[in-house]
């Protein structure tokens, strides 16, 4: 990293008018002199109690706050784990779908929703049209008996009536649990078969990538093995007004022709209750039901919308994501703060390859939010939108899903926008949130996520707990936060302690390899527990893709540890590009690449090429199943897999050498 590595300074004009900056002279008009987000960040974490109450007021959270902020106590979906437990805002009383819809009645004809998918359908909604249609679903889920802690669950694409169907289930405090179609009936039943949803909203079929997808036999499996679901509603989105379902007991159309709108109800629920149940990848067992609390994501959301990406009312906030990731309910959240929803549902390259960019520009999105991977890939179409678009509006860029390499900060500034806050940002399915993130009033460095989130006591931590800067350690929080799960669904609280508090004692590890720089940034270098260890030494997979990916031959690739004689060979395994071929000159390439930009230990031992790279439905690579194949150990989950077939193909390939 080159000491002056910044890549982007926030102007006068940008700092003055932040939602952060107001937030600081708030703060400071009670008596204190915060000059910067550090001295605010400090703040908030010697001052948690005083921060989270100033948040729920600066950002307008609907609600009843209660008397006590805070008090040792877990949820009743956890056990104890230490005398530092804390449950935050015990008293209080909330509703998701009130605050989500609270700015609707200010501003009922302008835009809440935008939606457009790769078959070039354009849809919006204004703020009382998605009232109206909440309301006569609403009427709906309570005919159906949907009460407070029920589930309902969406077997759905990211389109608007699956934001209105979760809006009028967590209206009537009842829990909302999603997957995408493309995932697997297996799957599904996995996830949904631990929580028994009580209704199922789901649909007639898809398209990616330019391809139908028809739902109906995977709707009657899962239908069949849901013994808990009293009712199904369709909706017709590959063939709209067509209904034809033999496991539906109500169509989408004709329930909002049905159910005449009327003033929409709201049941609040205790800050702690269930909100969301989100679910783990699953590739390493079944998948764990991670229940987040209605008052906790709330309230971390509207921080992280607000403060951190300063998203204002009538912004146009645009997330790819699927319903299958957490970015999913991230994006969603965003209508608390009075922004617009952006929304493609399709191949992000289909039907051409600057579908997003055209979008942004249509749409004049200003927060733009997407993975690293797709970074990457348009990088290495050679895509530049800043020659094609204007984007005025884009205030905003967000990335997530894996590591974003410090190349990837120049593609960004040169090719899509100059002055473009790029927030590089990583929490998980965890939390329903971030640890570290960005903030729009410092600098942005390059391959570096700027700072630990407000209220969050991120650090890095060697093999013994202890605090380091400037070296490889373990992401952890040390502290509490409102968006720590409620717990896994069903689980005495057993479960929940040995995923995140078993390694570190009263202190949540996070499974991060991360270190923490002297500008006080995050620079990630992958999953801790597929970190490589050839002869004793750690290295990250995300240094070996960095340079790997770069090449012109390579699409993708994948790089896990060969247990060999108490030792660990890297074997790295990479997709080509269509009539390219792992030839000799190409091997050697990669391992004098490897060699000359980081070290002798991270040239692989072998290197195999296979038609496609093993990800999970929500695109993150699965280096711990490919080990475990390489290592003659089972994979536990294949169904948490979107291609399980390449883990035959490499097992095939790679047998003669294990």
């Amino acid at each position: 990293m080159h000491k002056d590595s910044k890549v982007w300074q926030p102007t006068d004009d940008r700092i003055h008018q932040a939602n952060i900056t107001q937030f600081i002279d708030h703060i400071n008009r009670q008596g204190h002199a915060l000059k910067n987000y550090d001295d605010l960040h400090q703040w908030s974490i010697e001052q948690d109690e005083k921060f989270w109450q100033e948040v729920w007021l600066f950002c307008d959270l609907i609600g009843s706050q209660g008397g006590d902020v805070s008090v040792l106590g877990t949820s009743h979906w956890q056990a104890p784990i230490t005398n530092r437990d804390r449950l935050w805002f015990p008293d209080a009383q909330v509703n998701y779908a009130e605050n989500l819809l609270s700015l609707a009645f200010q501003n009922p004809n302008e835009l809440a929703i935008w939606f457009e998918n790769e078959r070039e359908h354009r849809e919006t909604y204004t703020w009382q049209a998605l009232c109206d249609e909440v309301s006569s679903v609403q009427q709906w889920l309570q005919e159906c008996g949907v009460e407070s802690g029920d589930v309902v669950a969406g077997y759905l694409p990211h389109i608007p009536q699956t934001i209105i169907a979760m809006l009028a289930a967590t209206s009537l405090g009842a829990i909302w649990t999603s997957t995408s179609p493309d995932f697997g009936v297996e799957s599904v039943i996995e996830r949904f078969g631990q929580v028994k949803p009580k209704v199922l909203f789901t649909c007639d079929g898809y398209t990616f990538n330019g391809k139908m997808f028809d739902m109906a036999e995977k709707n009657q499996e899962i239908a069949d093995q849901l013994p808990g679901i009293k009712q199904v509603c369709q909706i017709g989105y590959l063939k709209p007004h067509v209904f034809e379902c033999d496991v539906c007991t109500q169509d989408w159309d004709s329930l909002l022709s049905q159910y005449a709108p009327q003033s929409l109800s709201f049941h609040r629920v205790k800050f702690n209750d269930p909100l969301f149940v989100l679910y783990s990848s699953g590739t390493t067992g079944k998948p764990k039901c991670i229940v987040h609390s209605v008052g906790g994501t709330m309230l971390n959301h509207l921080k992280e919308h607000q403060l951190h990406c300063d998203i204002q009312p009538k912004d146009r906030v645009f997330y790819y994501t699927t319903c299958g990731w957490m970015m999913w309910n991230w994006h969603v959240s965003a209508l608390a703060s009075g922004a617009c929803l952006v929304i493609y549902e399709g191949s992000p390259v289909f039907p051409h390859t600057n579908v997003l960019w055209s979008l942004a520009q249509r749409a004049e999105i200003s927060l733009f939010g997407t993975s690293a991977k797709y970074l990457e890939a348009i990088e290495k179409a050679r895509l530049s939108p800043i020659d094609h678009f204007e984007l005025p509006s884009l205030k905003t860029l967000c990335s997530t899903g894996s590591v974003l390499y410090p190349e990837q900060f120049d593609y960004v500034y040169q090719h899509i926008k100059h002055d473009v806050h790029l927030a590089s940002i990583s929490g998980g399915t965890d939390i329903c949130g971030c640890f570290v993130l960005g903030n729009p009033i410092s600098p942005v460095y390059r391959g570096e996520c700027q700072n630990a989130g407000l209220g969050i006591d991120a650090r890095a931590v060697d093999e013994n707990g202890v605090t380091v800067t400037e070296e490889r350690g373990e992401l952890v929080c040390a502290n509490s936060i409102p968006n720590f799960p409620a717990g896994f669904w069903h689980d005495s609280g057993e479960r929940y302690h040995h995923a995140y508090w078993d390694k570190f004692e009263s202190i949540w590890h996070h499974g991060d390899d991360v270190m923490r720089t002297k500008t006080g940034g995050f620079i990630f270098f992958g999953r801790s527990d597929t970190t490589l260890n050839p002869g004793g030494v750690r290295i990250g997979t995300a240094e070996i893709y960095q340079q790997v990916n770069a090449l012109e031959s390579v699409v993708d690739s994948i790089a896990v540890g060969k247990e060999i004689e108490r030792n660990e060979q890297i074997w790295l395994f990479v997709q080509l590009k269509q009539g390219d071929e792992l030839t000799e000159s190409l091997i050697a390439e990669i391992k004098t690449t490897l060699r000359a930009a980081c070290s002798p230990r991270h040239v692989p031992s072998e290197i195999f090429a296979i038609s496609d790279i093993p990800k999970t439905r929500s695109g993150k690579l699965v280096e711990l199943a490919v080990k475990q194949i390489i290592n003659g150990k089972p994979v536990e989950n294949m169904g948490a897999i979107a291609n399980p077939e390449i883990l035959q193909e490499i097992k095939k390939m790679t047998m003669s050498k294990c």
